[in-house]
């Protein structure tokens, strides 16, 4: 392949618009998925990715904007999960499989009932990264600024409540409004991603680049910058590898994922997986 060639898909707007936003998607998932792993809710990716496809499907038939209803219905499906997790009445696996699911079947009865109301539903359940127009991008970009500001700036009370919520909530730290803020953080990464990878394949890019992180490495930091890198690392080559071997995007930039984890896996062997066990006590 000549380097015209490779380039050639750069001369196509759709293509540029598709690669930045799937490379800051990537990198957002990094990320927020960095507290997800850490505290040890990798399934709430999954989760919420269905919860708010339902409150897709909710927005739809009431008419009211997409993300606006959407990402209410996923935040408060979030604040529930959250809430029947403190009262350790059940596991927050069995919150998450509880809720989320019973949100997503509510998603599927609504449009089988009264349809999309023009909305195609297949591009949030599988993803359509080369639709995207220079407005989504620029709340893809919008959302990885914010969250990155609020990382930032609440990273000593973010840092304590994820390895030690119960002592730091005796110091004084407000956990129950850092657990809102990440669940609101997290709502709206699966939302401006999920027309880029799809419902099926979010939870991945949010759990993949903080699991390869983690095995390189024993510093919170450097896990957070080394996630964000490997998730915006994925989506660039992924979509550049999707266009040149024909595979659907989402797929493909999953893929890249998975190749980064055997790759560190090969390199790190058995000490790479020790470092993944327990991350809450790292």
């Amino acid at each position: 392949m000549t380097l015209a060639e490779f380039l050639r898909p750069f001369d196509f707007e759709f293509f540029r618009n598709g690669l930045i936003v799937a490379t800051l998607a990537g990198a957002l998932c990094g990320l927020v998925g960095t507290f997800v792993v850490l505290r040890g809710m990798s399934y709430i990716g999954h989760g919420l990715s269905h919860a708010i496809f339902g409150g897709f499907a909710a927005s739809a038939l009431l008419g009211v904007n997409l993300f606006l209803g959407a990402g209410l219905w996923g935040f408060a499906s979030a604040l529930m999960i959250g809430s029947v997790t403190r009262r350790r009445a059940i596991g927050s696996d069995a919150a998450i499989g509880v809720i989320t699911t019973a949100s997503f079947a509510i998603g599927l009865a609504l449009l089988k009932v009264f349809g999309s109301a023009g909305k195609n539903p297949d591009s949030y359940l599988f993803g359509n990264v080369l639709g995207v127009d220079r407005q989504q991008v620029g709340l893809v970009l919008l959302v990885t600024i914010v969250a990155g500001l609020v990382v930032f700036f609440a990273y000593r009370p973010l840092l304590f409540a994820t390895f030690d919520p119960d002592v730091a909530d005796v110091s004084g730290v407000p956990t129950a409004r850092i657990d809102a803020l990440l669940m609101l953080l997290l709502a709206a990464t699966i939302l401006t991603t999920m027309n880029v990878l799809g419902v099926m394949l979010v939870a991945a890019t949010l759990v993949i680049p903080p699991v390869v992180a983690r095995m390189l490495t024993n510093s919170f930091s450097r896990m957070l910058l080394m996630s964000t890198a490997i998730g915006a690392a994925s989506g660039f080559i992924g979509m550049v590898a999707s266009y040149h071997l024909d595979i659907p995007s989402g797929p493909m930039i999953v893929l890249v994922g998975t190749a980064a984890f055997a790759a560190v896996f090969a390199a790190t062997g058995v000490k790479g997986l020790r470092n993944t066990r327990g991350l809450d006590a790292a």
